[in-house]
Protein backbone atom coordinates (compact mmCIF):
# COMPACT_ATOMS: atom_id res chain seq x y z
CA UNK A 1 0.00 0.00 0.00
CA UNK A 2 1.33 3.41 -1.00
CA UNK A 3 1.42 6.23 1.51
CA UNK A 4 -0.22 8.57 -1.00
CA UNK A 5 -3.34 6.37 -1.05
CA UNK A 6 -3.86 6.58 2.72
CA UNK A 7 -6.69 8.79 4.05
CA UNK A 8 -5.88 12.30 5.19
CA UNK A 9 -6.41 11.75 8.95
CA UNK A 10 -3.91 8.89 8.95
CA UNK A 11 -1.33 10.95 7.06
CA UNK A 12 -1.80 13.91 9.39
CA UNK A 13 -1.48 11.68 12.44
CA UNK A 14 1.74 10.14 11.15
CA UNK A 15 3.04 13.56 10.15
CA UNK A 16 2.44 14.81 13.68
CA UNK A 17 4.16 11.79 15.23
CA UNK A 18 7.24 12.05 13.02
CA UNK A 19 7.46 15.81 13.44
CA UNK A 20 7.04 15.90 17.22
CA UNK A 21 9.56 13.06 17.62
CA UNK A 22 12.03 15.03 15.51
CA UNK A 23 11.45 18.18 17.54
CA UNK A 24 11.91 16.33 20.84
CA UNK A 25 15.13 14.69 19.63
CA UNK A 26 16.40 18.08 18.46
CA UNK A 27 15.67 19.64 21.85
CA UNK A 28 17.40 16.73 23.56
CA UNK A 29 20.41 17.17 21.29
CA UNK A 30 20.61 20.91 21.99
CA UNK A 31 20.21 20.47 25.74
CA UNK A 32 22.93 17.85 25.86
CA UNK A 33 25.23 20.04 23.78
CA UNK A 34 24.77 22.97 26.14
CA UNK A 35 24.61 21.21 29.52
CA UNK A 36 27.03 18.33 28.82
CA UNK A 37 24.79 15.76 30.55
CA UNK A 38 26.04 12.88 28.45
CA UNK A 39 29.52 12.55 27.00
CA UNK A 40 28.41 11.45 23.54
CA UNK A 41 28.48 13.02 20.08
CA UNK A 42 25.18 14.71 19.31
CA UNK A 43 25.68 15.05 15.55
CA UNK A 44 23.92 11.81 14.60
CA UNK A 45 21.01 12.55 16.93
CA UNK A 46 20.68 16.02 15.45
CA UNK A 47 20.70 14.51 11.95
CA UNK A 48 17.97 12.02 12.84
CA UNK A 49 16.00 14.89 14.32
CA UNK A 50 16.21 16.89 11.10
CA UNK A 51 15.31 13.83 9.01
CA UNK A 52 12.19 13.13 11.08
CA UNK A 53 11.11 16.76 10.86
CA UNK A 54 11.59 16.78 7.08
CA UNK A 55 9.61 13.53 6.83
CA UNK A 56 6.76 14.98 8.91
CA UNK A 57 6.78 18.10 6.75
CA UNK A 58 6.68 15.96 3.63
CA UNK A 59 3.63 14.07 4.85
CA UNK A 60 1.83 17.33 5.65
CA UNK A 61 2.64 18.65 2.18
CA UNK A 62 1.41 15.37 0.70
CA UNK A 63 -1.98 16.04 2.28
CA UNK A 64 -1.99 19.57 0.86
CA UNK A 65 -1.23 18.31 -2.64
CA UNK A 66 -4.08 15.79 -2.73
CA UNK A 67 -6.80 16.84 -5.19
CA UNK A 68 -9.95 16.63 -3.06
CA UNK A 69 -9.21 17.37 0.59
CA UNK A 70 -11.73 18.53 3.16
CA UNK A 71 -11.23 22.06 4.44
CA UNK A 72 -10.51 20.98 8.02
CA UNK A 73 -7.72 18.62 6.93
CA UNK A 74 -6.28 21.26 4.63
CA UNK A 75 -6.17 23.80 7.48
CA UNK A 76 -4.57 21.28 9.84
CA UNK A 77 -1.94 20.43 7.21
CA UNK A 78 -1.18 24.12 6.65
CA UNK A 79 -0.71 24.81 10.36
CA UNK A 80 1.40 21.68 10.77
CA UNK A 81 3.56 22.65 7.79
CA UNK A 82 4.10 26.12 9.23
CA UNK A 83 5.13 24.74 12.62
CA UNK A 84 7.51 22.20 11.08
CA UNK A 85 9.15 24.82 8.86
CA UNK A 86 9.72 27.11 11.85
CA UNK A 87 11.12 24.23 13.92
CA UNK A 88 13.38 23.14 11.05
CA UNK A 89 14.71 26.66 10.64
CA UNK A 90 15.41 26.89 14.36
CA UNK A 91 17.28 23.58 14.50
CA UNK A 92 19.23 24.24 11.30
CA UNK A 93 20.36 27.67 12.53
CA UNK A 94 21.26 26.25 15.94
CA UNK A 95 24.00 24.08 14.45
Amino acid sequence: MKWSSLPEPVLLHRSFLFGITGILLGVLSLLNTQLRLLDAPMGPLHGVSLFLQFFGLGLAVMVLRKPKVATEFKEKAQVMSLIFVIALAFFIFSL
